[in-house]
């Protein structure tokens, strides 16, 4: 159920029989495509490590897994690059690089490594956090420097809002990066969300 102000959220254990256990964001997309490219139903995963693990307040403890996890529903991205289908569990990035040049980010996890990208992201909302600029180079330094605290937004130069789907047309092949990881690049990008779609333990 995705969440609500004023309801719980999530369940203490026990783990799932066929509970599959990941140690990286880019290892619970592996798991997911796999199972959707065979038409199987995805899944329970049991988070030790990356960005969702992290904005879940998972503390990658393998016993605490087997013996009473805490059950959680999530939210899944879903990413058409250039007509190519994929699924991300924490965030897609589009970007030529960190110093120059337009960055977007689509957060469905708080976390991008050692940042706090987007301080309101939630993975059981039913939106994806949006974040989009193009700042000078005195503003990207500032920014890194603020984004372990999270404190970068709000920005005049960063756009931020919160999505269900998005599209865009970009004006040249850009890299895209989901959960992590390089998948190629892309022109054309459209973006939905599936809420509910994955039970996580932590």
């Amino acid at each position: 159920m995705t969440v609500e102000r004023g309801r719980d959220w999530g369940d203490v254990g026990p783990a799932p029989d066929d509970l599959v256990t990941v140690r990286s964001d880019a290892e619970a997309r592996a798991v997911l495509e796999e199972a959707r490219r065979g038409s199987a139903p995805l899944p329970p995963l049991g988070l030790l490590g990356g960005d969702l693990c992290r904005t879940l307040g998972g503390r990658a403890d393998e016993a605490r897994l087997r013996e009473a996890p805490t059950l959680l529903t999530v939210d899944l991205g879903v990413a058409l690059l250039d007509g190519r289908l994929h699924l991300f569990v924490a965030h897609l990035v589009l970007r030529r690089s960190w110093w120059r040049g337009r960055v977007v980010a689509l957060m469905n996890a708080e976390h991008l490594g050692p940042w706090d990208v987007a301080p309101r992201a939630h993975p059981g909302d039913g939106r994806l956090d949006l974040l989009d600029g193009d700042l000078s180079l005195g503003d990207r330094v500032k920014a890194r420097a603020r984004m372990p605290a999270g404190t970068h937004v709000p920005h005049p130069g960063i756009t931020q809002r919160r999505v269900a789907a998005w599209t865009a047309e970009l004006e040249r092949p850009t890299p895209c990066w989901l959960d992590g990881a390089r998948v190629g690049e892309a022109r054309t990008v459209a973006v939905r969300l599936e809420p509910d779609a994955v039970r996580v333990a932590v």
